[in-house]
């Protein structure tokens, strides 16, 4: 039976992509963007599986009104895709105000928003798949995109929270964590400010290396789309999925260096508990919140 996907970012490249596998599969697709021009040779070939509805995800009535209109034209929803994303570039002391907190509303409050409208209708019918594109930034700490990361480190919270709450319910979450991808959002030079020179030798240096070397275009959107279709039947899929050569190289670096440090303050950390307390290990608090 055919599912109907709900996808935001759908103009993009990896928005683009998933629709092209999704109408092959004979799925239906709610497609929203802000700008729809990217997708008008799409819509025009694509018969009934395809609708668009504009769609900024920071405004959450939107969201509704955006899921509304996909049980109106389709009659079901199934899998969700927050796919929408947005990024700056500039020092923390340099970035502007509003474009720090655009960051944070698209990439964070965009996924909120979409999430929160769908969920009634995945509780009501006990099913469902929610996946959020994100990157492996979402672990990293890279000078130069402090918000953008900030934003994807939130969102990583965020669905392993979800998935826990809704498991019960037979819905599940998934968060993609790409490594770069090869579409025009990832090789348009990063859009960037003047950089002082305090900070050229971490922001100027991140912004040369990305804008200079392909090694940080490796994933296929083509590969990642069929995959996140084909994911969406998975009875158990992981709540994170890493995908790329990078990511995959990238999160054991990550989790060991964070290992290391933490053991290294581990004496100190132990040291602020009051006397005479037995190992916290032992504790029912310990068993409940044990991942």
């Amino acid at each position: 039976m055919p599912r109907t996907w709900f996808i935001t970012g759908a103009a993009g490249g990896l928005g683009q992509e998933l629709i092209r596998a999704l109408l092959d599969s004979g799925d239906r697709v709610m497609a929203t963007d802000l700008a729809p021009g990217a997708l008008d040779a799409v819509l025009r070939d694509a018969g009934d599986q395809l609708r668009f509805h504009p769609l900024d995800v920071t405004d959450a009535g939107a969201a509704r009104a955006a899921v509304a209109r996909t049980l109106e034209e389709f009659g079901s929803l199934d899998v969700v895709v927050n796919n929408a994303g947005y990024r700056s570039v500039g020092s923390i002391e340099d970035m502007p105000e509003a474009e720090f907190r655009r960051n944070i509303e698209v990439n964070l409050f965009g996924v909120v928003n979409v999430t929160r409208a769908v969920l009634p209708v995945l509780r009501g019918q006990r099913g469902g798949h929610i996946f959020q594109i994100s990157t492996i930034g979402g672990r990293r700490a890279q000078p130069g995109i402090a918000a953008y990361q900030t934003s994807k480190w939130a969102v990583g919270g965020f669905t392993e929270i979800l998935a826990r709450e809704v498991a019960p319910l037979g819905i599940r979450a998934t968060l993609v964590e790409l490594g770069g991808v090869r579409t025009g959002w990832s090789q348009d030079p990063l859009p960037q400010t003047e950089i002082r020179a305090e900070y050229r030798p971490t922001v100027g240096r991140f912004v040369a290396t990305y804008n200079q070397n392909p090694d940080v275009q490796r994933g296929d959107p083509v590969k990642i789309a069929e995959l996140i279709v084909a994911m969406a039947d998975e009875p158990e899929p992981p709540v994170r999925l890493l995908l790329g050569s990078d990511a995959a190289w990238l999160a054991p670096q990550i989790r060991a260096a964070r290992a290391t440090e933490d053991e290294k303050w581990r004496h100190l950390s132990v040291s602020t508990d009051f006397d005479g307390l037995g190992d916290f290990a032992e504790t029912e608090v310990a068993k409940m919140v044990r991942p």
